[in-house]
């Protein structure tokens, strides 16, 4: 696959319209907590100002439902993108209205203008044709360094894309690399290579487990996902979180991982609970002995260990989804005790996606991993194998 990358068109004194992933979490004050996706942009906005381009920044945030929030509002972005550049940034009033439209006709070279809230357009969801053409009309340039929302089939993300030539779009630094990694990491890994799945469920996750399972040399299960593979192998797991339905694709799985001979691994132990409850009473106990009505909520220490072990050779690490209810300081130690040991591994080590860049973070294994990757959704469906609609686009 080859894609366009922003270095390898004419952007000299243009218009650019970039398409970043600035979703970024905030405290109750709206101040935000981790800016992480928004200090990754910035290679490419550099790149553009260097190169006495205008550009104008697209994002989304947060799940604004009726048009204009104030909630949702991208000032705190704008406010941040300030600090960080160390250059005016210019909000705009609305994503697309006769204001915004004017100060895009009247941006310099060099200028930096901010859209509002993507999501406040509700064609924006739809991929809606209009919109597309409208915000496309504002640039000589499209760049798409969005790749937590590519597997989006967006109006801002996909639907832009169509009314520009492959010498007029092109990815951003940050979507190209995000890219290239998860190809050369799937398709030519060093080996051993283990792939460590946790999250709550198996459904999420089903597409890229059928995918990673000929290519891997072991693959770790956690988290709520574990409950219906040991349910498939005949445990009593209580009230568990499980998928009923899928115990059969659970057998499956197994199956060909023995047939292909991947070493799978699932908790020997876990931290179970009378209830979904950061105060409730709970105790570790083998997986052949949950309590009926108790529910697992985190990998145990036993369990942690043998993960742990079987990193121990690993060239390659990939993991996507925590161990435990990680958010809850009871059933946290599993998913650290784990990151603890995928940072100090010798591996190539690339952790995919949301809940587990957020929890490398907050156990303080950040700077020991090779490669953290902004979008969650993106990156599964990368692992699945499938080409993402925002870069399909983008492909020479």
């Amino acid at each position: 696959m080859q894609l366009q990358e922003i270095n390898k068109i004419d952007i000299a004194n243009k218009k650019i319209f970039i398409r970043c992933d600035f979703n970024v979490p905030v405290d109750e004050y709206q101040n935000i907590t981790d800016d992480r996706r928004i200090r990754s942009a910035l290679n490419t906005i550099r790149y553009c100002i260097d190169n006495d381009c205008a550009v104008i920044i697209a994002s989304h945030f947060g799940r604004p439902k009726n048009g204009f929030e104030d909630k949702f509002s991208l000032k705190p972005i704008a406010k941040r993108l300030h600090t960080l550049l160390k250059t005016q940034i210019k909000l705009a009033p609305n994503v697309i209205c006769y204001e915004t439209i004017a100060m895009a006709n009247e941006l310099k070279s060099g200028e930096i203008m901010l859209l509002e809230n993507m999501r406040f357009e509700s064609g924006e969801t739809k991929n809606d044709p209009e919109l597309s053409k409208t915000l496309a009309s504002l640039a000589d340039v499209f760049i798409n360094d969005a790749f937590g929302v590519s597997h989006r089939a967006h109006a801002s993300v996909e639907g832009i894309a169509q009314y520009f030539d492959i010498d007029s779009k092109a990815a951003g630094f940050l979507l190209a690399k995000e890219i290239k990694f998860f190809y050369h990491i799937i398709e030519e890994p060093k080996r051993p290579f283990v792939s460590i799945v946790g999250g709550s469920k198996v459904s999420g996750k089903l597409e890229a487990l059928y995918n990673l399972v000929p290519k891997v040399d072991k693959i770790i299960i956690g988290g709520g996902m574990a409950f219906t593979f040991l349910k498939a192998l005949g445990h009593e797991i209580g009230n568990s979180l499980v998928e009923e339905e899928l115990v059969p694709e659970a057998l499956k799985i197994m199956d060909e991982a023995k047939e292909l001979g991947v070493k799978f691994y699932l908790p020997v132990d876990v931290i179970a609970a009378e209830a979904f409850d950061s105060e409730a009473f709970a105790k570790a106990v083998t997986v052949q002995e949950i309590p009926k009505g108790w529910m697992g909520l985190d990998i145990g220490p036993a369990s942690a260990l043998l993960f742990a072990q079987a990193l121990e050779d690993a060239h390659t690490i990939l993991w996507n989804g925590p161990m435990g209810v990680y958010e809850m300081d009871k059933f946290a130690k599993g998913s650290t005790k784990l990151s603890h040991a995928v940072a100090s591994s010798y591996a190539t080590t690339v952790v995919g996606g949301g809940d587990t860049a957020d929890l490398v973070r907050r156990t303080g294994d950040e700077d020991e991993m090779t490669f953290i990757s902004t979008g969650g959704g993106a990156s599964l469906e990368l692992i699945e194998g499938k080409v993402l609609p925002g870069v399909k686009a983008l492909i020479v």
